[in-house]
C-alpha cells in the first residue's frame, strides 16, 4: 500500500519568486523520493489554496495525508493558521500535521551552503562573523529558537554569530552587521534564515548593503528537501501503524 501523500503547506505571497522557489523545492523533493506523492497548497495569495488540494485528494480517493507546514519555526501560522485549515479537510481524509522544519542541523548545512556559493571559503570560517537574519516574529517562542540556532552555529567555528530580524524583533540585519564589524571580525556575512524570496527577505538584503557577503535564500537547497521528507517520514509512521492495525 501505497504511502500517505506528503502535502507541502507554504505561505503564498504576491511575489512571483515566493511561489517559483516553492515549486522548485517540491521537486527536488520528488526527485529524491520518487514513490512518494507530492502536492503543494498555499495558505495565501497563490494557488492551489490548501482546502482545494485536500478536497481534490478526498475526491480522487486518497485517505491518508501529511501535511507539512513550510516553516522554520513553530509561530502563529503553525499553530494556528493551519491547523484550523486542516481541522476542515473533508472527513474521509486523515491528515497528520508533520513538526515544522526547524530547528535541524540540516538547516545549519544549507545556510553554509548557500554562505559559500556566495564566495565565502571554508578557510574564511573562523575570521567570519555571521548574521542569521529570519523574516520575525512576535511570538517569542520563535525568537527563541532563533536566538539558540545562532548560539549552536557559533559553536561551528565562526567568529560569532549574532541573529537578527527583518520585522516584529530587534536587532534588524544592518544593527547586527555593524555589531559584528566593531567586535573585530574580519569579515561579515549576512545568512537569511528564510525559505523563499519575497518582501522580508528583500529588507534582509537591503540592510546587508554593509556586509562583505550575502547568501541567497535557503530555496531548493538539497539539505531542505532532505529535511522535508526526514519530517514527513516522523509523521507518517503511526499512521502506517494504525493502518497494519486495522488490516
Amino acid at each position: 500500500m501505497p504511502g500517505p501523500v506528503l502535502l507541502v503547506i507554504a505561505h503564498g505571497s504576491r511575489d512571483p519568486r515566493h511561489a517559483a522557489t516553492v515549486h522548485a523545492l517540491v521537486r527536488r523533493v520528488r526527485a529524491m523520493r520518487p514513490g512518494v506523492r507530492v502536492e503543494t497548497g498555499f495558505l495565501d495569495f497563490n494557488i492551489p489554496s490548501v482546502p482545494g488540494v485536500l478536497k481534490s485528494l478526498a475526491a480522487e480517493g486518497v485517505r491518508d495525508v501529511v501535511a507539512l507546514p513550510l516553516l522554520l519555526t513553530r509561530a502563529f501560522h503553525a499553530k494556528a493558521d493551519i491547523p484550523a485549515v486542516l481541522r476542515e479537510a473533508p472527513q474521509v481524509l486523515r491528515v497528520r500535521q508533520a513538526e515544522v522544519l526547524g530547528p535541524s542541523p540540516l538547516l545549519t548545512d544549507a545556510l553554509e551552503r548557500r554562505l559559500y556559493e556566495a564566495g565565502l571559503a571554508p578557510g574564511d570560517k573562523a575570521s567570519t562573523g555571521v548574521v542569521l537574519a529570519s523574516a520575525g516574529s512576535t511570538d517569542p517562542e520563535a525568537i527563541a529558537v532563533i536566538a539558540a540556532v545562532a548560539r549552536e552555529w557559533r559553536r561551528t567555528g565562526w567568529c560569532a554569530v549574532r541573529p537578527a530580524f527583518a520585522s516584529a524583533s530587534l536587532p534588524r540585519t544592518e544593527d547586527a552587521v555593524r555589531e559584528l564589524r566593531e567586535s573585530g571580525c574580519e569579515r561579515v556575512a549576512v545568512a537569511p534564515y528564510v525559505l523563499a524570496p519575497g518582501f522580508l527577505p528583500d529588507r534582509i538584503a537591503r540592510g546587508a548593503a554593509g556586509a562583505d557577503v550575502l547568501a541567497d535564500v535557503l530555496g531548493p537547497a538539497p539539505e531542505v528537501a532532505r529535511l522535508l521528507l526526514a519530517r514527513y517520514d516522523e509523521a507518517r509512521t503511526p499512521a502506517l501503524a494504525a493502518l497494519g492495525a486495522s488490516a
